[in-house]
């Protein structure tokens, strides 16, 4: 899978705008959807905590891109921080780390001079591109609704100000 593939621009990680015919899903179809998940959070103890914990893992600046990166196969460290672009190579790190924590990514290291460090996707990695790409295709499918509800309230809202 290509980063442009999930809608994430290579050199910008942007979403790109899309416009589309087809207005998605209707309210009350996006809702029935979300019964089941409601009700495991309700009796999940923790998993409220743990479902926040993740979306806050996979929703920062950085983890999408790697991820989709990756997700066209293994790379070295400096080829990845080349192909992406503009992410320092602290950040990279840092991101790169806590995707093995969660085990999302491998790390391997070809003992050569110099060391050789190879980062590679699990099968949990690549069944992330899954519901990553669901989210990406829905944003593309629905940003232009989303630029006209935040135009409008722009709009309303510097109304209101200038009151």
């Amino acid at each position: 899978m290509k980063p442009d593939d999930l809608g994430v621009h290579p050199r910008t990680s942007s979403v790109h705008a899309v416009m589309r015919d087809d207005p998605g899903p209707t309210a009350e179809e996006c809702l029935g959807r979300t019964t089941h998940f409601r009700e495991d959070m309700r009796h999940g103890g923790g998993s409220c905590h743990a479902v926040s914990d993740m979306l806050s893992r996979i929703g920062d600046k950085w983890t999408l891109v790697v991820v989709s990166y990756l997700g066209e196969g293994p790379m070295r460290f400096n080829e990845m921080r080349r192909e992406i672009g503009n992410i320092s190579q602290k950040m990279l790190t840092v991101t790169l780390r806590n995707l093995e924590r969660d085990g999302f990514v491998t790390r391997t290291v070809t003992p050569t001079r110099p060391p050789q460090v190879e980062y590679a996707l699990t099968e949990m990695g690549h069944c992330l591109l899954v519901p990553v790409t669901g989210l990406a295709r829905w944003t593309l499918d629905n940003i232009a609704r989303i630029e006209a509800a935040r135009a409008d309230y722009d709009d309303r809202d510097g109304a209101a100000a200038g009151k």
